[in-house]
């Protein structure tokens, strides 16, 4: 006899089942309609105008660099141990200067429900606990007390400048290269994986500088894509291209355009969000629009690529200049967030930021890097386990060509998803990762393809165990680490030289 399988009843659906489709889920999605913050309700711009708002030359000019002038604009919301707890990071911790565009200081307590907190002590609370300032005015209460820093970060930890081939341009991937044509951004985030050459220094970071004068270092880029056909892709980057005249970017867009090889051109912009304004100038969407009609012809791909972390930075400005550039011809809008604890590091907080983008700005979610290994980053850094749980828990919910990878940008590796370690000692918080191509210092070394790579989880989220043995064998591993180092500059070196 044949077993016959039927389905369990369905119930009957309630009257509110058609007001309440999402019962039951984990995740409840809603559209959320995106609201502008009133920047009025900051003593400091109380009598800003729309006109002044919309002006890039203003929200550049109005730029949060200094405590004092954090001071002037909330005026008595922010407790007096605040500005003390931000200056002492600035003073031990920072790696990266203070630089917060208005447009991006806005979405922190937004108060867009209509509820504002009082001054004192319930906006200083809201304002330690805001995911955006987090990130951009990390203070010293934030830091881990153990371990600030992990034992391994170095400050370019993902050794972009050992794979230089020609002053900024990175040659990591077979097919792709990142040219950073510039060492400054409209705003500083304390994450910045490039803070080894990005921003101003800081008391803590000596930063580097570029040797040669800009022309120079955009005509070796170019001299060595034109000899160099097994590239097609280039990440146009720096620091942020919207900190560079649009002439001098249209200009060596155009330099690209005519290089056969080259298929994919992105331009890497935080400030879309962080100072959309700048997008919206007429010079640039018409520059924007002249060099997407010449890729277009020439069957190039042009996207944009930006940066945000957390859902309260989209707002009507975001959406207005990405419809901007989308409407100039760029290809895509992509984003690429960063995953970071107090940030974004919650499976709610993921979803949300993503539908904010896919729904309200047309900014298709595509990455979120698991934050580098830099110095005084461990307070932002998660585990691989909770990685690997997160991608987990946003699968099935956005398009498929809209929920995006979370990624492990493995030194010496490249981005991995974070599924895809090939062995993880969870005592110890180390993960190990092979992979398939030769970076630009590894043409002659025969075990590069068939070593396995390792990547460190931060100690304080390890069983104390685990945390015991780091506080024992640090050194150990750092000897085996400054051995690696070493490598690998001397394959630079010699490459440089040949």
């Amino acid at each position: 006899m044949t077993d016959i399988v039927t389905s369990p009843p369905v119930p009957a659906a309630s009257p509110d089942a058609a007001v309440q489709p999402s019962h039951g889920q984990p995740y409840r999605y809603r559209r959320v309609e995106l609201v502008e913050p009133d920047w009025t309700r900051l003593p400091g711009w109380k009598d800003v105008t729309q006109e002044q708002w919309r002006s890039a030359q203003w929200q550049r000019a109005h730029c949060v660099k200094t405590t004092a002038q954090l001071k002037a604009l909330m005026g008595d919301l922010l407790d007096e141990s605040f500005y003390a707890d931000l200056e002492r990071d600035q003073a031990e911790r920072a790696t990266m200067s203070m630089l917060v565009p208005p447009q991006m200081l806005n979405t922190m307590v937004p108060a867009t429900d209509g509820v504002a907190p009082a001054g004192g002590p319930a906006f200083t609370a809201a304002f330690y606990a805001d995911p955006v300032r987090r990130y951009m005015l990390p203070v010293f209460s934030d830091r881990l007390t153990e371990w600030p820093s992990h034992p391994f970060a170095t400050r370019d930890s993902l050794h972009e400048h050992d794979m230089w081939v020609a002053e900024g341009l990175t040659h990591r991937y077979p097919t792709k290269v990142l040219a950073e044509l510039l060492p400054t951004c409209p705003q500083y985030c304390g994450h910045c994986t490039r803070m080894d050459l990005v921003g101003n220094s800081t008391p803590v970071v000596q930063k580097l500088k570029f040797d040669l004068k800009p022309v120079d270092r955009t005509d070796r880029m170019v001299e060595y894509l034109r000899r160099s056909p097994e590239v097609r892709d280039v990440v146009v980057s720096g620091g942020d291209v919207a900190n560079m005249p649009w002439k001098n970017l249209e200009a060596f867009i155009v330099r690209l355009l005519e290089i056969e090889n080259i298929r994919d051109i992105r331009l890497a912009t935080k400030a879309l969000m962080g100072l959309p304004q700048h997008w919206l100038q007429q010079d640039v969407v018409e520059g924007v629009a002249r060099v997407a009609r010449t890729a277009r012809e020439r069957g190039v791909s042009l996207a944009i690529h930006t940066h945000v972390n957390a859902a309260q930075s989209v707002t009507p400005l975001v959406a207005e200049a990405t419809m901007a550039m989308l409407e100039a011809g760029v290809r895509d809008v992509r984003n690429q967030g960063v995953l970071m604890r107090g940030v974004n590091a919650e499976v709610d907080d993921l979803l949300d930021l993503c539908f904010r983008l896919q729904d309200g700005a047309m900014i298709t979610p595509y990455y979120f890097y698991m934050c580098d290994m830099i110095p005084f980053s461990e307070h932002w850094r998660v585990s691989l386990p909770v990685a690997q749980e997160l991608q987990h828990g946003i699968m099935g919910y956005l398009p498929g060509f809209a929920t995006p990878r979370i990624v492990c940008d493995v030194p010496f590796v490249g981005k991995r998803w974070v599924h895809q370690n090939a062995e993880h000692d969870a005592v110890r918080g180390i993960s190990r990762w092979t992979k398939n191509y030769r970076t630009s210092i590894e043409s002659s070394d025969p075990e590069a393809l068939t070593r396995t790579y390792p990547y460190y989880d931060p100690i304080d989220t390890l069983p104390e165990e685990g945390q015991a043995w780091w506080r024992e064998n640090s050194d150990v591993e750092l000897a085996h680490l400054a051995a690696t180092e070493h490598a690998a500059s001397s394959r630079a070196a010699a490459r440089a030289q040949a």
